[in-house]
């Protein structure tokens, strides 16, 4: 199973990584001013940090988010909530969000839903269908090694599986495992293209025609909501 991670699908390339920036800051910046300033000391900033690492974040960038959150009196005070429904063909989709107006945010992700062939559900209705993970992928590309040593090194580490896939290397972890195989890895040389704790599906299916076109169009406007951090998937959208 190959787990398709939509940001790395869209074409709009520079509007897409700069609000991914944006959220990432705004993660760090929130775990950071919940749980102090030191990632060895607080995990969750430790795993959003090394997100932001994956996706080529500037560290500048990183850093300004910490020291904002240390000097911070605001009383802004964000709230994570996981959304759950059903898309097109009756996929199943989680949506991470992070927002200061609960309101507005379920009012938003609602429409998402309703305007594009999907529905809003209750909580728990697909997280069943999911597990959370760490999830490392290595290019194969841009990292040259053979997949025995690949699979070894992970497994060596603590990884609980290594989805050899054409074009990559997915390395499953236990979430509390996560930090430990990344650093192992990170030694090796090893680089990431995704790098995080995040909801996997425990089957895919393939959504094509015009299911896939709305699911396409679904997950773009999920992408382009600033309270929207993440978005969990059970579908492939075919090639084709």
């Amino acid at each position: 199973m190959k787990f398709k991670l939509f940001k790395d699908r869209k074409g709009k390339a520079d509007q897409a990584k700069n609000n991914k920036f944006v959220k990432l800051a705004r993660e760090i910046y929130v775990h950071a001013k919940r749980g102090g300033t030191n990632p060895e000391a607080n995990f969750a900033l430790k795993t959003a940090i090394a997100a932001a690492r994956a996706e080529q974040m500037p560290v500048d960038n990183i850093e300004r988010a910490i020291k904002k959150a240390a000097g911070s009196a605001d009383n802004v005070d964000y709230e994570e909530i996981m959304y759950e429904g059903y898309g097109p063909g009756g996929v199943a989709i989680m949506v991470k969000c992070l927002t200061d107006n609960r309101n507005r945010t379920a009012a938003d992700v609602r429409s998402i839903f309703n305007k594009r062939g999907g529905n809003m559900g209750e909580s728990g209705c697909v997280s069943y269908m999911f597990d959370e993970k760490g999830l490392l992928v290595i290019d194969r590309e841009e990292n040259e090694t053979d997949e025995d040593t690949m699979i070894m090194q992970a497994l060596e580490s603590g990884a609980e599986d290594v989805i050899v896939n054409e074009d990559s290397f997915e390395i499953i972890t236990h979430p509390h495992e996560f930090e430990q195989v990344k650093n192992a890895l990170e030694k090796e040389g090893f680089e990431f293209t995704t790098a995080g704790v995040r909801w996997l599906p425990q089957t895919s299916v393939t959504s094509e025609g015009e299911n896939a076109d709305k699911l396409m169009k679904m997950m773009d406007a999920f992408d382009d909501n600033d309270d929207v951090q993440d978005v969990y998937v059970n579908f492939e959208i075919a090639e084709a």
